[in-house]
């Protein structure tokens, strides 16, 4: 089991869980949601059959722990770099970077989030679709922002699901063996965006 994946999930107290979740990850990502059984998330964690009862109810409720969990992460990503330092060009710079980076770094996750959200229980869907545009909402108050002060020539909505789409779609084709590395992806993405925001075009 990968200890990137291991530790992605800090949020969760329970030592036995985060381990159930990582291996649900490798084992979701490499055989696909629904081709995957409980027996083999606890024998991948090490555990007995039985363990994953002790810390979820069912397979689709490790699949909404993690789905919560990334879509949390990315949330606090884009509003941490909103609310950061620096001219709207600045903030979205980081924001791209930060959310391109995450999502290269920790692909095999954001796989299972982003691309497993329709396997999701009614009521844990209706959850992440409301953190999903909590996540837009703040991509696109920056974006006016850099419309206000003149930064910015473009859509907001068009150009903020634009913005989020090239981040999201990372963790469809990146794996560990992609170049360049996560940091470098990020910086270049954050240039892409800046430009496909018109910044300094005004």
């Amino acid at each position: 089991m990968s200890e990137l994946v291991a530790g992605a999930f800090p949020d969760v107290t329970a030592a036995a869980a985060r381990r159930l979740m990582a291996a649900a990850v490798e084992s979701f990502a490499d055989n696909g949601y629904h081709a995957t059984t409980t027996r083999d998330i606890s024998t991948a964690a090490g555990m007995s059959p039985a363990a994953l009862y002790v810390h979820f109810p069912s397979k689709a409720a490790v699949l909404s722990a993690i789905s919560l969990s990334g879509h949390e992460r990315a949330l606090a990503i884009v509003e941490a770099a909103a609310a950061g330092p620096g001219t709207p060009i600045d903030r979205m710079r980081v924001l791209v970077a930060e959310m391109a980076s995450w999502h290269a770094t920790h692909h095999r996750i954001a796989r299972i989030v982003q691309y497993e959200i329709t396997a999701l229980p009614k009521a844990d869907y209706a959850t992440v679709a409301d953190l999903r545009r909590r996540t837009e909402r703040v991509v696109r108050a920056l974006i006016e922002d850099g419309l206000s002060t003149g930064v910015f020539d473009c859509d907001i909505r068009s150009a903020a699901r634009a913005t989020l789409s090239l981040c999201v779609d990372i963790a469809r084709w990146y794996t560990a063996a992609s170049t360049p590395g996560p940091t470098e992806l990020g910086k270049r993405y954050a240039t892409l965006v800046l430009a496909m925001l018109g910044a300094g075009h005004r």
